[in-house]
């Protein structure tokens, strides 16, 4: 795949404060990669340097095989779109998406050409004589969008645009960006703390947490085998079920914490080969866990007790008390249990993460295991 940005040993600091240090980063050309992590974590700074809005202390940024590192955001050939509208509130939407174009002196019908291109990508044809005060928010954010669309460029950068709209406007604009993204081709890069924007937009999703990437792979990697209990607990809600647990010193089968005479056998799992007594991580997506009895001999069988039923429409999110812990059941339709009934629940070995307790880190698996996901 051929580079679109490019970031090496990128570091930056406020004051005393490093933020981000080290970083690398490849963004394949076409590609649609997420920035995603809590706040604070050094996503919308890592954008901000590839747009050329903040200094960096050492490191460079490439775009489209040109190294920018110290050129005006301008000269960097980049669309942005930020987390407020900004938009001129005494001009009309046609005059907000053509003004960029007029201050760099595109011809007048090379400019409404744009103009009429991205009206008509974004739905804004009706709306291009209004001003902003007379849109709704997710239409004032269209017209951001495509302010950014009609420039032309190769990179499109998006720092959290959704972030100010109702639930409902959040779905509609994430479906016409995702839209947006097949039909245009570019590149794009886009900062969220949002897992869902993430994991239905995103072609790759880098995981950031204190300045680092933690994991950059596809969603379906991340959310089935995240590097660590981090990632494992970020995405994903309910997020996934911790459960510690020690191995016996055979490295054959495992104890739960908490418990009395449950032992599950986990010989089936090669990454744990030579792991005798070690104190490790069962991980488990509250959609694999099954409620009721099973008739698989090697599924792993425990019983608890329902604490709380969550009705969420089409699924059902059940939590049980089991192993000193409260865990989350994910059934579709309707609950067919109440708070305080005992039950029995289920799960498959080869739906199963392990992680060490101490760092956190995913246990390897191994090539045997990566055809069951």
């Amino acid at each position: 795949m051929q580079t679109s940005v490019a970031i090496k040993d990128l570091a930056i600091e406020f004051g005393a404060v490093k933020v981000i240090e080290k970083l690398d980063l490849d963004v394949g050309r076409g590609e649609f990669v997420v920035l995603l992590g809590p706040s604070g974590c050094g996503k919308s700074t890592l954008l901000n340097a590839i747009a050329g809005l903040i200094d960096i202390v050492d490191g460079e940024v490439w775009i489209s095989d040109k190294n920018v590192t110290w050129s005006e955001p301008k000269d960097r050939g980049i669309g942005m779109v930020f987390q407020s509208y900004a938009l001129y509130p005494q001009m009309s939407v046609r005059q907000n998406l053509s003004f960029g174009l007029k201050v760099a002196g595109l011809p007048r019908d090379e400019t409404e050409k744009r103009v009429g291109k991205a009206a008509a990508m974004l739905q804004l044809e009706a709306l291009l004589d209004r001003k902003p005060s007379e849109l709704s928010g997710g239409q004032r954010q269209r017209v951001a969008i495509g302010r950014a669309l009609v420039r032309n460029v190769d990179v499109f950068l998006f720092d959290e645009p959704l972030s100010n709209l109702d639930a409902k406007l959040r779905n509609e604009l994430r479906v016409e960006i995702k839209r947006l993204h097949q039909e245009l081709g570019n590149t794009m890069i886009y900062v969220t703390h949002d897992q869902i924007e993430a994991l239905t937009l995103a072609d790759r999703i880098a995981v950031m947490r204190k300045g680092i990437i933690e994991q950059f792979s596809t969603p379906h990697e991340i959310y089935h085998r995240p590097a660590n209990t981090f990632i494992a607990g970020f995405i994903g809600s309910p997020t996934m079920n911790f459960i510690d647990g020690k191995l016996t010193e055979a490295g054959s089968s495992m104890t739960f914490s908490g418990t009395e005479g449950v032992s599950f056998d986990v010989s089936r799992h090669p990454e744990l080969a030579g792991s005798g007594g070690r104190d490790v991580i069962l991980g488990i997506r509250p959609e694999h866990m099954v409620l009721g009895e099973s008739t698989d001999p090697e599924a792993y069988k425990a019983k608890g007790k329902v604490s709380v039923v969550e009705p969420m429409g089409a699924d059902t999110v059940i939590w049980v008390d089991f192993a000193g812990g409260m865990r989350a059941i994910r059934m579709s339709g309707d609950p067919t249990v109440s708070a305080g009934d005992s039950v029995d629940f289920h799960f498959p070995p080869e739906r199963v993460g392990f992680f060490d307790q101490q760092s956190g880190v995913r246990i390897r698996i191994t090539a045997y295991l990566r055809h069951l996901y």
